[in-house]
C-alpha cells in the first residue's frame, strides 16, 4: 500500500468511526457525500469529488436528487457510484411511505397530507397519486396516477375513475408535487379538480380533496376554499 493509500485508508477509518460514535449532526455536507462514497468507490480519495458534486449541483439535496446520467458528469463518478448515490434517494422514499401504511385510518386531512407527503420525497418531475379510502376512511391503497400536471393529456380523469373503481373506494384524496417549491393551486390545477369531482360524483365516489404538495408541506384546496365538494355533487 502506498503512502497515500494510507492516508485515505486512515481518512476513512476517522470519519467512519466519528459517524458510529456521533451520527450525522456534526459533519459538514461534503463529509457526507465522502462517507457515502466509500461504499461505492472502494480504492480513491473521495473528497474532491464530494466537493465537485456540491458545486456542480449547488446542494447535498440536489446532489441527492440528481438522476444517475447527471451525477456520472461529474469527474470519478461511475455507473456504481451515480446508481448507489440515487438509490439512497429512492429507498429514503420507499422507508417513509411503508413506514406509515400499515393498517391506517385516514380522518382527517391533516392525516391525510402527512400521509401523502413522503410519496414525493425526492421527486423532481410533477408527479400525481390517489389515496383511495372505504367507508370508514380506512386506507385502501395510494396509486401514481402519472406524472405530468393534473390538468396534462398524461393523467386523463377518465383513468383516475377507474383506478377509484378498480380499488372499489368510497372517498379519495388527490395529490400532486410543484417541484417549483411553491404549493400554490393554479386556475388549471382548480378547473381539472371541479372536473373530476364531477365525474367521480357520477359514480357514487367522493372527491374529498385535492392536496398540492412542495417539499414537506401543503395546500389544501378544499381549506383553502379552492374547492368545494358539494358544488360539484351531482344529485339525482
Amino acid at each position: 500500500m502506498s503512502t497515500n493509500e494510507k492516508i485515505h485508508s486512515g481518512h476513512r477509518q476517522r470519519l467512519k468511526k466519528r459517524f458510529l460514535e456521533e451520527g450525522l449532526d456534526h459533519f459538514d455536507d461534503h463529509q457526507v457525500l465522502e462517507l457515502l462514497l466509500f461504499y461505492c468507490i472502494p480504492r480513491q480519495d473521495t473528497n474532491p469529488i464530494a466537493h465537485a458534486l456540491l458545486e456542480h449541483f449547488g446542494s447535498l439535496a440536489q446532489v441527492m436528487e440528481a438522476t444517475p446520467a447527471e451525477l456520472q458528469k461529474i469527474e470519478g463518478m461511475g455507473e456504481s457510484s451515480a446508481a448507489f448515490l440515487a438509490l439512497l434517494n429512492a429507498f429514503c422514499r420507499y422507508y417513509f411511505v411503508r413506514r406509515t401504511s400499515s393498517g391506517v385510518s385516514l380522518n382527517t386531512i391533516e392525516q391525510c397530507g402527512t400521509y401523502l407527503i413522503p410519496f414525493f420525497y425526492g421527486r423532481r418531475n410533477e408527479t400525481v397519486y390517489l389515496l383511495c379510502l372505504d367507508a370508514k376512511c380506512k386506507l385502501l391503497c395510494c396509486k401514481e396516477v402519472g406524472e405530468g400536471s393534473v390538468n396534462s393529456a398524461a393523467v386523463p380523469i377518465r383513468r383516475i375513475v377507474e383506478m377509484a373503481l378498480g380499488a372499489n373506494a368510497t372517498s379519495v384524496v388527490l395529490a400532486h408535487n410543484h417541484p417549483s417549491g411553491m404549493a400554490i393551486p393554479s386556475d388549471e390545477d382548480q378547473l381539472t379538480t371541479r372536473k373530476l369531482a364531477v365525474a367521480l360524483s357520477a359514480v357514487d365516489i367522493e372527491l374529498v380533496d385535492h392536496l398540492v404538495v412542495a417539499d414537506d408541506d401543503y395546500v389544501s384546496m378544499r381549506q383553502s376554499h379552492f374547492y368545494h365538494p358539494d358544488e360539484c355533487r351531482i344529485t339525482v
